[in-house]
């Protein structure tokens, strides 16, 4: 005769994970109950980890979850992040692989790590604990974000770039983006990524020492900021440099440096400060040279003047798709400016003022590469710019869904050697003889 065993009902793994998630919401307004963080401002902040860390510790202990002691410290863990840092997100801002977090609700994390997006598996207990990691995180800044204001742009302490927007306006509820500069490449990663070549890196530093000026174009992502860091460490030290930024990310090296930096409206709707404020006001703040973040709108037309009247050797960035696009985006910022200026003078500005295009690419796979340099050598019959590519990059196929191709020199003796000869710095034309300088792989890096 067979007995009959009676079936132990079992657990999911998403019931564990939701009641993981309840003791740790349950805990973590226990302690905010118990302890009025924002009131004890006459404890340093390390008393004060010691603190809640010690109250977080014996509520885990006298929870009735059966919990390992892995499991206790990973909660405990968890629980400090919730009060102090950014919650879930609070690991990946201490990694230092990761350039981008991105929030597409509270069950939708992915992170960019290496050029590659992936999901983390992380998240929020539901919209409300999104939205309050939100709020935490503009309040640090003195930003605010709620009904009334649903859109938020800020920066953090480190230098991480924030967007954050609310339902309405967002339909899925909260969204969160975390742009992180918490590794700064040197022309040493660049070089040895297959980012560019040695041949381009020194025609860049020859022309920044020359007081050559320098445009950056490229898309999100694409590493415009990186190589205008790089850049600027070889303008020389004994040069006053003025920095104009919406959100400050550059890293300048020299002793003389005076950093601006944008400001928003307030909640009425004044006191906001634009780039093209900044720039007009450095001019009196005798520059030697100035250096624009990013260019985007009216403050393209001061920043040609300040390169036509005695600035050179100024570095900007802008979004372009490709550095003729570039050109065309610089001609209609400046007429965002006000003025009614014809086509042919614009581009005469422009031709005068800019001698180095230097367009920057994120292919498929997640690679960033130097595509394009280019030199602007005047008008053709004052009307279209004569514009010759001096390196590339020909992208050949894809392997194992990365990007392949090589770098080649285009054969084009730039016209700025004269100028760089004059500075002292002798680059030999045979440098730029048609030639292919290195072949890309499908992991990025340099074949032989």
């Amino acid at each position: 005769m067979k007995l009959a065993v009676k079936e132990q009902p079992t657990t999911s793994l998403a019931q564990v994970v939701q009641r993981y998630q309840q003791l740790k919401a349950d805990i973590h307004r226990q302690i905010v109950a118990v302890i009025d963080i924002s009131g004890l401002t006459a404890w340093n902040e390390e008393r004060l980890k010691r603190e809640v860390h010690a109250l977080a510790t014996r509520l885990v202990r006298d929870s009735r979850e059966k919990l390992s002691d892995l499991e206790r410290k990973r909660l405990i863990d968890e629980i400090m992040a919730e009060v102090f840092g950014l919650g879930p997100l609070e690991q990946f801002m201490k990694d230092p692989t990761i350039s981008d977090i991105l929030v597409n609700g509270p069950n939708n994390v992915y992170v960019e790590r290496h050029g590659r997006l992936e999901p983390t598996g992380v998240v929020f207990n539901d919209n409300t604990h999104l939205t309050q990691v939100i709020q935490r995180i503009t309040a640090r800044v003195g930003r605010r974000i709620d009904e009334s204001s649903p859109m938020v742009d800020a920066r953090l302490p480190d230098g991480s770039r924030v967007n954050a927007i609310l339902p309405p306006l967002s339909l899925d509820g909260p969204m969160l983006s975390i742009r992180r500069f918490g590794v700064r490449l040197g022309e040493e990663q660049l070089l040895a990524n297959g980012t560019l070549t040695v041949e381009m890196l020194q025609l860049l530093q020859a022309a920044v020492e020359s007081r050559i000026n320098i445009l950056i174009s490229g898309g999100t992502g694409a590493g415009k900021t990186t190589l205008l860091n790089i850049l600027s460490g070889y303008i020389p030290h004994d040069e006053r440099l003025v920095s104009i930024e919406d959100a400050a990310e550059l890293h300048l090296q020299q002793p003389h440096v005076v950093r601006l930096e944008t400001r928003l409206p307030n909640l009425e709707g004044l006191g906001q400060v634009t780039q093209r404020d900044l720039v007009r006001n450095s001019l009196r703040m005798r520059p030697d040279r100035i250096i624009i973040g990013e260019v985007r709108g009216a403050e393209a037309l001061d920043m040609l003047q300040a390169m036509n009247t005695g600035h050179e050797g100024s570095l900007t960035t802008i979004h372009a798709n490709d550095t003729r696009d570039a050109l065309s985006r610089l001609e209609m910022m400046i007429t965002m400016a006000g003025f009614e200026m014809p086509l042919p003078v614009i581009r005469t500005y422009v031709g005068s003022a800019l001698r180095l295009l230097v367009h920057v690419t994120r292919l498929k796979g997640g690679a960033r590469k130097v595509s394009r340099i280019s030199e602007i050598r005047g008008l053709r019959k004052g009307r279209r710019y004569i514009v010759h590519d001096i390196f590339a990059f020909k992208q050949t196929g894809i392997v194992n869904g990365e990007a392949v191709g090589h770098f080649e020199a285009m054969g084009e003796v730039p016209d700025i050697l004269e100028r760089l000869h004059i500075s002292g710095i002798d680059l030999p034309s045979s440098m730029f003889e048609a030639r292919i300088l290195q072949q890309q792989g499908g992991n990025g890096r340099t074949q032989a």
